[in-house]
């Protein structure tokens, strides 16, 4: 199957992840309407390469390699410009630690008959994370709760990278505008939708903590992700950006 003929491709950033990048490919590619996009920043274990050995295999996986870690943002806005290059309708994210079922993905295409943006929560109804501690689910959930108290959104989960855009929002969105480089980029794209009117809505996930390998959060992407809310809550008194036309 040509590129242009898969609607929906899978936006995954990768560092070091070698360990789980090929099980999650085979389960992602089980779904003949999915196709794989992987950015992968130069990682020393050999996920790059692994990625490129897919990509010939299968025929359903691209590779963007860039030279070094740049952020979460900046790799989801160069997976998504490789997946409206190649023609994709739906442009999905997921984690690459195998957190995300790939199990899910038919019922974010049916959520997306109606949506332009379906997120997955993890606490739309109760709590549906599997192996974190108490202190780490209240920690997110209080995230959570920061982010909407400043910034007004009606989302139970403005933090989850487990989504599925529709190709009109993210050719409209404008994401050369986009600041955010680390995984505040998530709270930018979700605002930036409800303020265009874009149609954002939710569907229950279960999320499981990693099995491989560890977080790559920093303490730059923590201070990014404190301080994100109140510069989108200006940018939204300055009346940025407009609903869309």
């Amino acid at each position: 199957m040509a590129a242009a003929e898969v609607p929906l491709w899978v936006v995954i950033p990768t560092y070091n992840e070698a360990r789980n990048l090929e099980p999650l490919a085979r389960a992602l590619l089980a779904e003949p309407r999915a196709g794989l996009v992987v950015v992968d920043d130069n990682s020393p274990d050999g996920t790059g390469r692994l990625a490129d050995r897919l990509a010939a295999e299968t025929g359903r996986v691209e590779v963007v390699h860039r030279p070094e870690k740049l952020g979460l943002g900046t790799a989801y806005r160069a997976g998504f410009r490789r997946a409206l290059d190649i023609e994709a309708q739906y442009v999905m994210t997921m984690d690459a630690d195998l957190s995300h079922d790939p199990a899910a993905l038919p019922s974010f295409l049916e959520a997306s008959e109606d949506l332009d943006l379906v997120i997955g929560s993890r606490y739309l109804r109760g709590v549906s994370v599997l192996n974190w501690s108490i202190e780490r689910i209240l920690l997110s959930w209080f995230a959570n709760q920061y982010v909407r108290s400043i910034t007004g959104l009606r989302l139970s989960d403005c933090t989850s990278g487990y989504r599925l855009y529709r190709r009109e929002l993210l050719e409209r969105i404008g994401l050369e505008e986009i600041r955010s480089s680390g995984y505040s980029f998530l709270v930018e794209m979700a605002c930036r939708a409800v303020w265009m009117g874009f149609r954002v809505g939710e569907i229950q996930i279960v999320f499981a903590e990693r099995r491989e390998g560890r977080s790559k959060m920093s303490k730059r992407d923590i201070a990014e992700a404190a301080l994100t809310p109140w510069r989108l809550r200006a940018m939204r008194m300055l009346g940025r950006p407009s609903r869309r036309r």
